[in-house]
C-alpha cells in the first residue's frame, strides 16, 4: 500500500458510498466503526458492533470498489491476543489492506465519547504483537491507536505518546493519538511520537480542523475523515424527508437529489446489463441461447 496516495483518507460505511469516494477520485478508503454502527445498527458506536459484523461490511465494501485500498476499523481487535489474531485474519481475507486498532477497554466506545477507558498498555502491546505476526508478509498496514490523552485523570498526553511509541516498537507501521484538544497538542504529538502518524478531523468534535498541509507541517501522514460521509448523507436525507413530510413531494426541491440516471450510472447499471447482453443471446421464439466459445488447438 502507497502512502503517498493516502494522505487524505475519507471514511465509508457501504459499498454505495465507497463508489462515490471513487467516483469523486479518493485513492482510499476508512470503514469507520461509528458509521457502520449507525448504519447497519441503527446505533452508537459503544461497542455494540461485532467484529465478524465489520469484517462481512468491509468485505462488501472491498469487492465494490477493488482498485482502492480500504483500510477498516478494527476497535480493540475483539477481546485478547487470539480474539485479535482472528480478527486481523478476517479483515485480510475481507480483502482490507490495513485496520486501526485502539487500547480501550471493552465495551469501547467512539473517540470524542466520554466514559473511556485504556487497558495496560503492556496488555494492548501484546495486541499489537498478536497482530503483526498475522499479518506477516501480508500486504497490510496496522495502525495503532491510543485513547489515554481522552479519558479518566490517571491517563493524559503524556502517557498518550508512551503509548504511541511503545506500540510502534513492537510492531505498528503508524501511531494515532485519539482526540487532541488542541493545536498546542498537536504539535506536541507530532514532535513526541516516532514514525508515522495518523491524525483524525471529525466535525464537532474536540481537535482543531485543519488542512492536509497544515497537519503535515505539524508531522502528520495520514488524515481521516471519518465521519464527513455519513454526516453529510445525514444531513441530506433529514432534508428530503423533511421536504416530503411538509410539501408531499420533491417536485420544486429536484437540485438537491441525484436523479435516476447519474445515480443509475454510479452503481454501473449500463455496464451490467452491457455484460448480460454480450452473455446471452435471444432468439426466435424468446428461447434463450448460449455463447459457445470456438474450440482450441491441443497444445503440441
Amino acid at each position: 500500500m502507497h502512502l503517498h496516495l493516502l494522505s487524505r483518507i475519507p471514511g465509508v460505511y457501504d459499498a454505495l458510498s465507497a463508489k462515490v469516494l471513487e467516483r469523486a477520485g479518493h485513492k482510499a478508503g476508512f470503514v469507520s466503526g461509528y458509521a457502520v454502527s449507525a448504519t447497519l445498527l441503527g446505533e452508537p458506536d459503544i461497542g455494540l458492533l461485532t467484529p465478524p459484523e465489520m469484517a462481512r461490511k468491509s468485505s462488501q465494501i472491498c469487492t465494490a470498489v477493488p482498485q482502492i485500498p480500504v483500510i477498516a476499523d478494527a476497535d480493540t481487535g475483539g477481546g485478547n491476543v487470539l480474539n485479535v489474531s482472528r480478527t486481523i485474519r478476517q479483515l485480510i481475507n475481507a480483502g482490507c489492506k490495513g485496520a486501526i486498532m485502539e487500547d480501550q477497554q471493552w465495551p469501547k466506545r467512539a473517540g470524542h465519547m466520554r466514559n473511556k477507558e485504556c487497558i495496560a498498555m503492556e496488555e494492548f502491546a501484546s495486541k499489537v504483537a498478536a497482530a503483526r505476526e498475522v499479518i506477516g508478509t501480508s500486504d497490510f498496514f496496522l495502525v495503532a491507536r491510543t485513547d489515554a490523552r481522552a479519558t479518566s485523570a490517571k491517563h493524559g498526553l503524556e502517557d498518550a505518546i508512551t503509548r504511541a511509541n511503545l506500540y510502534m516498537e513492537v510492531g505498528a507501521d503508524a501511531s494515532f493519538v485519539e482526540a487532541p484538544r488542541s493545536d498546542e497538542e498537536l504539535i506536541e504529538i507530532g514532535k513526541s511520537t516516532k514514525g508515522i502518524r495518523v491524525c483524525n478531523m471529525l466535525e464537532g468534535g474536540f481537535t482543531p480542523i485543519h488542512t492536509p498541509r497544515e497537519l503535515r507541517d505539524m508531522g502528520y501522514s495520514l488524515v481521516l475523515y471519518p465521519l464527513a460521509g455519513l454526516y453529510s448523507a445525514t444531513r441530506a436525507l433529514m432534508n428530503v424527508y423533511g421536504t416530503l413530510g411538509t410539501k408531499g413531494t420533491t417536485r420544486d426541491d429536484m437540485q438537491s437529489l441525484a436523479h435516476f440516471s447519474e445515480f443509475n450510472d454510479i452503481i454501473g447499471l449500463e455496464q451490467a446489463i452491457d455484460t448480460e447482453e454480450r452473455l446471452t443471446r435471444r432468439e426466435s421464439g424468446d428461447k434463450l441461447s448460449v455463447r459457445v466459445r470456438a474450440p482450441t488447438k491441443a497444445a503440441s
